[in-house]
């Protein structure tokens, strides 16, 4: 007599178990994200990690000038006109900074200047011809890649503009379905196809807004 309790007492316990599996395996699906979630993600993360590709100094002023002229998303004509021109400038400081160049002296300074189909023109300072102490300038000149860089560096910028809530919302405020779904895919597209040319065809320039290295 004293088996049949115990016996009904385990089986009720092993039921209470496998109740309790099933309630975590319904938690860990739950909190388990989709496919889609989980490109969405990996997307996002992708177009975030594309302003690591432009100058510095221009994604500064974006993220801190684009909430002021936009007026924070709230634009009227006049806030929207500004807002192409800031874009415009922007743009163009992208595409001028990949024709700029640096070198680092012995002593530790840097100089900067824009590459020519010669050489390199610096901005502060007149090497003479020959002079020990700058190497060979005409590695600087001007190559076919830096114009495929500099279009690359626009096409970028424009994908992170467009993907900024501020800029969305000052041109497009009501956005209609189809509107709305190239506003989620085009930059998205556009900055990852930029992205992997980066990869593709790498520079060896440091220009203005770009990390400096020590060059002989």
């Amino acid at each position: 007599m004293s088996l049949r309790p115990t016996t009904k007492s385990t089986k009720e316990t092993t039921d209470k178990i496998k109740e309790l599996k099933q309630d975590d395996d319904d938690v860990q699906t739950q909190k388990k994200p989709t496919l889609s979630q989980r490109a969405l993600t990996q997307t996002l993360t992708s177009t975030a990690n594309l302003a690591n590709l432009l100058p510095t100094s221009t994604v500064l002023a974006f993220q801190f000038l684009t909430p002021i002229f936009t007026n924070n998303g709230s634009c009227d004509t006049v806030t929207r006109l500004l807002t192409q021109l800031l874009l415009l400038l922007l743009a163009s400081s992208c595409f001028l900074a990949s024709f700029t160049d640096s070198f680092r002296s012995p002593e530790g300074q840097v100089y900067y200047g824009f590459a020519t189909f010669k050489g390199i023109w610096f901005f502060d300072c007149y090497p003479t011809a020959g002079s020990s102490y700058f190497p060979d300038l005409t590695k600087y000149k001007l190559r076919f890649i830096d114009g495929v860089h500099a279009v690359l560096s626009v096409l970028v910028f424009i994908s992170v503009a467009l993907k900024d809530k501020n800029v969305s919302h000052c041109f497009y405020p009501e956005p209609k379905f189809g509107t709305q779904q190239a506003l989620n895919i085009v930059p998205v597209g556009i900055g990852l196809i930029s992205s992997l040319l980066f990869v593709v065809f790498p520079t060896s320039r440091h220009g203005i807004g770009y990390p400096v290295n020590s060059k002989s």
